[in-house]
């Protein structure tokens, strides 16, 4: 059982920070830090002074692609939501309908055979479900070149909570690496949105370190809260090496994402060690799992049903998870992927600031 709590609708993140007001940028989010049930309250441009020298940072260079494309199936106008492109050729696909809001809602009624109209002339024919949890995901076949019909006509997934499109920019992430392929993430990795260049300079001069993983996000689900499907991941000889090192000596193993938690933690054995990997994964990590790398993790505030918090539960224990949940409310923090951020780091913890519970 994971925390239940009702987020309003007023704590929605409706626009990214850096449009909140003049002068401001990506890390002007507010931060909450969990160390177990003691919490404190920051901006994320603290984060520097936060960490200390030889903490690791794993971050996901995943880029965000433009994964929405109008469609017809018949005479209805439906959205198609472009999740994972299968080792068959073959796209994962959600089909959603416009809501009249510029935003989509989730779309009944959808069956294999079903062939769907894309702009340039494209087809997409489906072809069966994507497992055998439901049929909101469905593995299409492509009658088109998907990448370049992304690229030509594909914007950003957005929700509902959001007031409007925005440009594929404010998606990406510092991190953000072009894939020699073109895959990407059909949902941004938002954990690292708030990063900026000067901010991960001064990470650096103060002796943090940052190891690069990649997983390509799928689509998620707003109204069904499932675990999350398969999705391909790569874990580079140099950053298995350089956290093994981490592991081995006094720093932290600090997860940006609930993405790169599940990244290490597919590529990590039995006895805690990491080795380069690459592939797909279906590892959901819960309490019952644990984690066997990562220390601590930044993450976003997210809907508190979600299956990802689970996770979270694994790395802090489900108190403090509670407890930051809590805090979060109490505090008014923004939520989802352009709000605030939290980041939980492991209870003992004598070299940054004394955490006091019920701070603002």
């Amino acid at each position: 059982m994971t925390t239940v709590v009702r987020v309003p609708e007023e704590l929605s993140a409706r626009v990214p920070a850096e449009q909140r007001g003049p002068g401001l940028e990506r890390d002007a989010v507010r931060l909450l830090v969990s160390r177990g049930t003691a919490v404190s309250h920051h901006v994320f441009a603290e984060l520097p002074r936060l960490l200390r020298a030889g903490d690791l940072l794993v971050v996901n260079t995943s880029p965000t692609l433009a994964a929405a494309v109008d469609g017809r199936v018949g005479h209805a106008r439906v959205v198609v939501h472009f999740s994972t492109r299968g080792d068959d050729g073959r796209w994962a696909v959600e089909l959603r309908e416009p809501d009249g809001k510029g935003t989509t809602r989730a779309r009944a009624g959808t069956r294999a055979g079903s062939e769907v109209r894309l702009p340039g002339g494209g087809r997409l024919f489906l072809e069966e479900p994507l497992s055998t949890r439901g049929e909101r995901l469905w593995w299409a076949r492509a009658a088109a070149d998907v990448r370049g019909v992304l690229r030509e006509h594909g914007r950003p997934i957005r929700y509902s909570y959001t007031d409007r499109d925005q440009p594929l920019s404010v998606y990406q992430t510092v991190f953000a690496l072009p894939s020699a392929d073109g895959a990407g993430s059909a949902e941004m990795p938002s954990a690292a949105r708030p990063f900026t260049a000067r901010l991960v300079a001064e990470l650096v001069s103060r002796g943090v370190q940052f190891a690069p993983i990649t997983l390509h996000t799928g689509v998620s689900s707003g109204e069904a809260h499932e675990p999350p499907y398969a999705e391909r991941f790569a874990v580079p000889e140099a950053s298995a090496r350089l956290i093994n090192n981490v592991k081995a000596g006094d720093g932290r193993v600090i997860a940006v994402g609930t993405t790169a938690v599940r990244a290490v933690e597919s590529a990590a054995g039995s006895d805690g060690v990491v080795r380069a990997a690459a592939g797909w994964t279906e590892l959901v990590v819960t309490p019952e799992r644990g984690v066997r790398v990562v220390d601590g993790l930044l993450t976003g505030l997210h809907e508190p049903e979600a299956s990802h918090l689970l996770m979270l539960e694994a790395v802090a224990g489900r108190p403090a998870v509670d407890r930051g949940y809590e805090e979060a409310l109490r505090g008014l923090y923004l939520w989802h992927e352009f709000g605030d951020v939290h980041l939980i780091l492991p209870e003992e913890d004598p070299h940054t600031e004394d955490c006091v519970s019920n701070s603002r």
